[in-house]
């Protein structure tokens, strides 16, 4: 007769699931900077999904058999329920895999390359066998979307035709070029496995563009019921749609009264189009070129560790290190990517520029780099991989919430305005003005995704046609509120079109923080600390925003 095994720890758990995982997604794996699968490739496939699918299932079994030892343990297996279910609720609806300019299984089969390392012959062995594995991979991922067609879930021709161009620009340079620096005893391997890659995303855009876009729906709106879903997985917090929708408006109107106030620092008695002139009109806030804008970026990020260490934040020396890069794309994005697991990869911004952008604004900018770096997101990232005594596996390295962490780097910009960062009032229009932009996607996104009739206020003051949301009056919309170049602000529609609940998560995921600061200061009284509350808010780890709120008012 065997002795019945004890129940595993919610740690055991989260740390089984974690290997687990990993072998299922090596692309995964290389992004969170787990070692032993930079050889391998995600499969894409139905089966695949499947498979990563019923890893989650079991684990919410185990998870509810299991017993929380603490505090600590009980957040750990909240934050692992919420998340795995909307990971499930996600996977029915296809919203985890659909095709979208940013975030689909064609990126994640190019991206995993920007961060697999090269200094060995062994690393670049890895990454020739993940190059050869790039044609089943993206056969794969045709196969899955012919099963999601089939089941009328098929993608938007917007972004069909966007995500087949973008493959075509990959297929013609990339490979070729990510390779070229490997060691000259391997050119027979990486050479040919470049070339294939290269080959299969050729085939992949004409896969798109041939076989797809017939398929194709014409509407960019994913309704209601797939956008709640989306909106829930994004934030860990369920909103009413329809107040937030409101609440953006409102949002973007006070903060252009702001901004209004702030012009007049920069140009007395003149508005902001004057003083956005005023400041792109001068030379000590412009930079030319990438290499020019990556040192501006690497010298402000590391001035602002030095002077938020031991004042406003305790930053441990191994993470006090980020390197900011020029992304190997011309799709736009500004990104974070963490550090690895080890450390010995740190924490990165990555600027991708558009084709033909090569000037930059600083007063834009700084706080951009508030936003990606410290006290945003490699201040909260790193510290969370950093923690090992206080999380575990899964939380340090697996749990990423849009809206906890999005939030926070706005959040983030925010702080930095009242601490005095940006006293500065080209800076802080750039702050007010990045508010604004975010404030916008919120309106933007709810509006078209739910169908919503654009406000009268906005049809007034921006000339819109009354009515529905279309995208052409999305992004007369945009054009009016967003200083940005029409290549981002292209880039960026085609993102909310493609990619729902995701762009809203910025501001409404920083709404509910300050909401969160805001009790504990109810709670506390006279005795909250703002350090303390960071520190206990940022050793909670990537959590949802519903079981954050929940564990902070525990503490």
């Amino acid at each position: 007769m065997t002795n019945p095994q004890p129940p595993r720890t919610v740690d055991e758990i989260a740390d089984a699931y974690v290997d687990a995982y990993a072998a299922l997604d090596p692309y995964t794996a290389t992004y969170v900077g787990l070692t032993g699968h930079d050889d391998a490739s995600t499969d894409l496939s139905p089966d695949g999904f499947a498979a990563r699918r019923a890893l989650a299932r079991h684990t919410l079994a185990d998870l509810d058999a299991a017993t929380a030892a603490d505090e600590r343990e009980r957040v750990a297996a909240e934050a692992m329920r919420e998340r795995l279910r909307l990971d499930l609720e996600m996977d029915s609806a296809g919203l985890n895999r659909n095709l979208n300019v940013i975030d689909s299984p064609m990126h994640w089969a190019r991206e995993t390359f920007d961060l697999m390392p090269t200094e060995t012959g062994e690393q670049w062995a890895n990454i020739a066998a993940r190059l050869r594995q790039v044609p089943t991979a993206l056969e794969q991922y045709q196969h899955t979307m012919r099963e999601d067609t089939a089941a009328d879930r098929p993608p938007a021709l917007r972004q069909v035709l966007a995500v087949a161009e973008q493959a075509r620009r990959i297929s013609g340079t990339f490979f070729g070029e990510l390779v070229s620096t490997g060691p000259e005893a391997m050119r027979g391997d990486l050479d040919p496995a470049a070339a294939e890659a290269s080959l299969a995303f050729e085939r992949f855009g004409r896969f798109l563009t041939d076989m797809v876009a017939a398929k194709a729906r014409e509407d960019d709106a994913v309704g209601k019921d797939a956008y709640a879903i989306a909106s829930r997985y994004f934030l860990g917090a369920e909103i009413d749609l329809d107040e937030t929708y409101e609440w953006g408006v409102a949002e973007l109107t006070r903060i252009e009264a702001e901004m209004a106030e702030v012009a007049r620092q920069v140009v007395p008695g003149g508005s902001v189009d004057d003083a956005v002139a005023a400041l792109d009109a001068d030379p000590a806030r412009m930079i030319a070129g990438t290499d020019a804008l990556r040192a501006w970026m690497q010298t402000l990020s590391d001035r602002t560790v030095e002077s938020m260490n031991g004042v406003h934040f305790d930053i441990p020396e191994p993470i006090r290190r980020l390197e900011c890069r020029i992304a190997p794309t011309k799709d736009g994005g500004i990104y974070y990517t963490g550090p690895s697991d080890d450390l010995t990869r740190p924490g990165r911004m990555w600027w991708s520029v558009p084709e033909g952008v090569d000037h930059f604004s600083t007063w834009r900018e700084t706080t951009t780099v508030f936003h990606e770096g410290v006290p945003g997101h490699h201040l909260q990232v790193a510290q969370v991989i950093y923690r090992r005594e206080v999380l575990n596996r899964w939380q340090r390295l697996m749990c990423w919430v849009s809206g906890h962490g999005e939030g926070w780097a706005l959040y983030a910009e925010r702080l930095m305005a009242d601490l005095g960062f940006l006293d500065d009032p080209g800076d802080r229009l750039g702050m007010l003005d990045s508010q604004a932009f975010r404030s916008a996607r919120v309106v933007v996104d709810i509006g078209i995704h739910l169908g919503k009739d654009i406000p009268e206020s906005l049809v007034r003051s921006d000339g819109l046609a009354p009515g529905p949301w279309t995208a052409e009056s999305a992004y007369a919309f945009l054009r009016a509120h967003c200083r940005l170049p029409d290549e981002f602000l292209h880039f960026e529609l085609d993102r909310y079109l493609g990619w729902p609940g995701q762009a809203p998560s910025y501001k409404v995921g920083e709404r509910i923080w300050l909401a969160a600061r805001d009790d504990a200061r109810r709670r506390q009284g006279d005795a909250f600390d703002l350090r303390e509350f960071h520190r206990a808010a940022l050793d909670l780890g990537s959590v949802g925003l519903d079981p954050l709120k929940n564990a902070l008012a525990r503490l």
